[in-house]
């Protein structure tokens, strides 16, 4: 009971800390570039059940090998441009990630 619960603080804890972006937005110039989704960002991961948890895990405990397969492959399906707005505050954990899964599923995108 102790885990479950443990485990659902840290996702709420961790989609809080991906839905903050960096401050001083207004001080940036306008993008050219199309809005990014990101809901069409998340919704692949969303789709393997586990999948979010595991990378959640993954991000405060620093073990990628937790990752499963499904997940990888959905991981691996994401646009690039979505990384820096799903994960502000770790730009360095997509690509910890992206290294594992290459790993466990050879031949990823």
């Amino acid at each position: 009971m102790e885990h479950t619960s443990r485990a659902l603080v840290l996702a709420l804890v961790l989609c809080v800390a991906v839905l903050i972006t960096p401050g001083a937005a207004h001080d940036q110039p306008p993008r050219s570039e199309s809005p990014i989704n990101l809901e069409k960002c998340w919704s692949s991961l969303f789709n393997v059940h586990g999948c979010v948890l595991e990378l959640f895990q993954s991000v405060f405990s620093g073990k990628f090998g937790d990752v499963g397969t499904a997940c990888c492959k959905a991981f691996s399906t994401i646009d690039a441009n979505c990384w820096p707005h799903m994960f502000p505050l770790n730009p360095f954990f997509p690509p910890l990630v992206k290294d594992n899964c290459a790993q466990i599923v050879p031949n990823l995108p």
